[in-house]
């Protein structure tokens, strides 16, 4: 009946009824549901029987009378409101809520029978037709899945979480929120379980929720949780290696899908904290090592995906917060050793990280290396090695902000191995011992490091970069030693070697349009006085570097053979005309080369190395500055080497004497074939013919082996296998030479330098010194040439050209007498020798500031008054 109460269960005996009020009745069109028929037992099977020992509890005290219609009206008044009753009604499955009798119509009857979809669908309906219900069936779902948890009863637990998704996907991003904090208290249980599929569910269910984007966003919403526990699953050692792996694999799409989550939304947890980081990188990087060998579904892929996803999504701010736990990964298990893992790490940050963002890794990492200063050579020569690699890959631009910083650090630590190397430890205490060749493999690395910096740089930057570097060059007496007070000369020796070779790596990808531009003064000037060094091998690397630098098109590998029996046309040289530019750096520079190039032969420790690199410096300057000009001063310059070959009062040995001959013959079988008229050629082969013949050992192909066949004695050379000047005139007169060829009847004698010996620049006392002699020579007491006689442009030329050795030899002995004077004698005397010359230049000064200032005399009788003596009334002076 509508108006009715249904019937209730008779009371137990001995319970006196009293009479029972009346009720409001029911709202209209309400009626109360019948209730349900429960099935009864299957025939044939027996009613179980309590274990032994166990009993029913007691009756359960119904309440009193005068308490029973009071519960009865509470009763019915949450069938109204569809709250769930607590007292007698509320086990009645009639009258509970719809929204629970729709949960509760999803699970089936048997658990692998899965869903019921249909009911699903009717859930998912009344969800949608209120939203106000969610959090109640999110809340209940919950309940629901904890209680099936709890009896072990794991396929109603998959149900459950499968019908939380389903509700997740289907409802608006308004009214996520209200699932949200239901789903995820979920999953937070689930994780906390002791099995590792439920573990995998959780997961998989986490991902999908991370999927989902949503419009508003959530305050206080925390993944804190779900960080350190995805991060625990990354750890996994599981006894079974194919469920560890998923375990693994789990986690890290776990990770994935919290920086998914978070990474978008700056109202969310900020998931860059070092806190997170330093859960969430090293999982990555333990699966990333572990997994040698990438296959599809490994813990690897998904790792190296999710990190590279991971660093995609880093901002400026956040890349140091990335990149400090993959350092501390690194180093605390020892990782840098290997170098192969640590040099694919920062690959995949390189490669993932935005450009711009670049440079920030190349500071963390210098600041890294820094921090290792005291560590043992292979950690340094690692993290260098990354470094290295690091560069390669950020190629498309600037280093970042400080590029003079980056090779700063880099040749600090080379001056730091040297110390570590000739001292023998790496330490102040002296207990941390290293050995040269592990110093020696860093400082190599170092050194490829620079070259590889160096060549991510636009051209302007690799000229800054090279005088940065020669600046840092010890010269012994003149600049003190980079490294350590106790290193010495060999230790400056030691350092100039490794940043010459720097320098070497610099200038090999050095391009440049023109020369004058790739050699500036600042930069040739101390580099050249390199080439008098007494150390063969910082000769050699300066003439490496002389050659790199002037090689404009790549022509020096095919000019590094020394050889007479070459032809140039097979060689497909590339040559380009003599700009503007290029003549104005023949006629800065081209003497000051030639001189130190004449002054490199007469080294007597040069061996065959140094020959080939003075022949293809030689070949490398005709190709590059194929000007007449040049051509006649190279044959001049090979003409005065081929004397200094032959002269008796150089100390040289019978090998220097054969290559210098040698080197001869082979520039000029080069210089014959690249322009000269054909009369030079045919006396260069017919005295290279003479020597093939007669005297074998002046040629390149016998005297630059392992082991030459040199003549034993002193070494004699005919006239027939030398080269004479007056043929090689000839041989240029009546051609386009023949305007410059004068110039061969003027034998080539270089001016040789203090400075060329001892400094790349000139010191304070070189130019005290010139300044004094100068003073010297125009001092009273010293004597004049008389005015009478007249000076032109000629006199002056030959007298420049033409000055003789015993000239030569009087001006050295009174510029060094003056040095020495400046260097021994007392302060007073040189300050009284200086102050001589006082008054007459103060004269000198008030008659030129006297012809400045006071006017020229004027014709008329009245003297005009200067205006410093004019006198003015006070009222017009302020």
């Amino acid at each position: 009946m509508p108006d009715t109460l249904p019937r209730f269960p008779s009371l137990l005996r001995g319970i006196n009824v009293r009479s029972l009020p009346r009720f409001p009745s029911m709202p209209r069109g309400l009626t109360m549901p019948s209730l349900p028929r429960f099935p009864s037992m299957p025939r044939g099977v027996p009613v179980p029987s309590l274990p032994q020992g166990v009993a029913l509890p007691r009756a359960i005290t119904m309440p009193t009378v005068p308490q029973a219609p009071w519960r009865l009206l509470q009763d019915c008044s949450s069938v109204l409101d569809h709250q769930a009753p607590g007292g007698l009604c509320g086990c009645c499955w009639a009258l509970r809520p719809r929204y629970k009798r729709l949960v509760d119509n999803i699970f089936p009857e048997d658990p692998e029978d899965g869903l019921v979809k249909a009911n699903m669908e009717k859930l998912t309906f009344f969800a949608l037709s209120a939203p106000e219900k969610l959090d109640r069936i999110a809340a209940y779902l919950s309940e629901r899945l904890t209680r099936e948890l709890n009896r072990h009863r794991y396929g109603y637990v998959v149900i459950a979480l499968e019908a939380m998704e389903q509700l997740l996907l289907a409802c608006h991003c308004q009214s996520i929120n209200l699932l949200v904090e239901s789903f995820l208290s979920t999953l937070r249980l689930l994780l906390e379980a002791d099995r590792p599929h439920l573990h995998i569910l959780a997961t998989n269910s986490f991902v999908k929720f991370a999927n989902i984007e949503e419009d508003t966003p959530s305050y206080h919403r925390s993944y804190d949780f779900f960080v350190s526990r995805f991060s625990e699953m990354c750890h996994s050692d599981h006894e079974d290696p194919e469920i560890q792996n998923k375990i693994r694999v789990s986690g890290i799409r776990g990770l994935q899908g919290v920086v998914r989550k978070t990474v978008e939304d700056e109202l969310h947890v900020n998931i860059w904290e070092p806190r997170h980081m330093e859960q969430i990188v090293p999982a990555l990087l333990v699966n990333l090592q572990q997994c040698t060998q990438v296959s599809s579904g490994s813990p690897a892929e998904h790792t190296e995906v999710c990190f590279r996803e991971l660093l995609s999504r880093a901002a400026y701010g956040h890349i140091n917060n990335a990149v400090r736990p993959v350092l501390m990964h690194l180093d605390s298990h020892s990782l840098w050793e290997g170098r192969v893992f640590a040099v694919r790490c920062f690959q995949i940050i390189m490669y993932s990280i935005q450009s711009q963002h670049s440079h920030l890794v190349i500071q963390q990492l210098l600041g890294h290396l820094d921090a290792n200063s005291r560590s043992p050579a292979s950690v340094r020569a690692g993290i260098v090695e990354v470094l290295s690699e690091a560069a390669v890959i950020e190629a498309t631009g600037s280093v970042g902000p400080t590029v003079l910083e980056v090779f700063n650090t880099l040749l600090r630590q080379l001056r730091q191995s040297v110390d570590y190397q000739l001292t023998g430890y790496y330490d102040n205490t002296s207990k941390c011992k290293t050995s040269s060749a592990e110093e020696k493999k860093l400082q190599d690395a170092v050194i490829r490091t620079i070259g590889s910096f160096a060549n991510t740089l636009p051209v302007y930057q690799r000229s800054e970069v090279m005088l940065f570097i020669m600046g840092k060059i010890p010269v012994p007496g003149i600049y003190p030693a980079l490294g350590s007070p106790n290193a010495g000369f060999e230790g400056s020796r030691m350092i100039q070697v490794m940043l010459l070779k720097s320098l070497l790596q610099v200038s090999e990808r050095y391009e440049s349009s023109n020369l004058l531009t790739a050699l500036p003064s600042s930069f040739v000037e101390p580099l050249l006085s390199f080439t008098l060094m007494e150390d063969p091998e910082i000769r050699l690397l300066v003439l490496s570097i002389l050659t790199s630098l002037m090689d404009r098109h790549n022509n020096a590998a095919r000019l590094n053979v020394v050889s007479v029996t070459f032809d140039v046309s097979t060689l497909e040289l590339k040559e380009d005309g003599c700009s503007r530019q290029d003549n104005l750096f023949v006629r800065k520079h081209a003497q000051r080369l030639y001189r130190h190039i004449f002054l490199a032969c007469k080294e007597e420790s040069s061996q065959s190395s140094h020959y080939s690199a003075l022949f293809t410096l030689l070949a490398v300057l005709t190709v590059e500055l194929a000007d007449e000009e040049v051509v006649v001063d190279l044959i001049r310059l090979i003409l005065a080497v081929q004397e200094l070959a032959l002269s008796t009062h150089e100390s040289l040995s019978v090998f220097n004497r054969c290559g210098i001959h040698s080197l001869c013959a082979a520039v000029l079988q080069l210089l014959s074939q690249l322009g000269p008229p054909p009369p030079l050629k045919q006396h260069v082969d017919q005295v290279i013919q003479s020597r093939q013949n007669e005297a074998p050992h002046l040629l390149p192909e016998v005297v630059f082996f392992d082991e030459p066949r040199l003549p034993v004695g002193e070494l004699k050379v005919g006239e027939a296998f030398l080269f004479i000047q007056s043929e090689i005139y000839e041989a240029l007169t009546g051609s386009s030479y023949g305007a410059h060829s004068d110039c061969l009847n003027t034998p080539y004698i270089p001016q040789i330098t203090e400075e060329d010996r001892l400094s790349k620049r000139k010191s304070i006392g070189d130019v005290v010194s010139l300044q004094i002699d100068m003073d010297h020579l125009n001092c009273p007491d010293t004597p004049q040439k008389p005015e009478t006689e007249q000076i032109t442009f000629a006199a002056l030329k030959n007298t420049i050209e033409d000055r003789g050795p015993l000239e030569e030899e009087e001006r050295r002995r009174r510029r060094m007498k003056v040095v020495e004077k400046f260097q021994t004698a007392p302060f007073e005397e040189i300050a009284a020798c200086c102050g001589a010359r006082t008054p007459s230049l103060q004269s000198k000064l008030e008659r030129v500031f006297d012809l400045m200032v006071r006017p020229p005399p004027s014709p008329s009788a009245r003297r005009s008054t200067p205006l410093y003596e004019m006198k003015f009334p006070d009222l017009c002076v302020y």
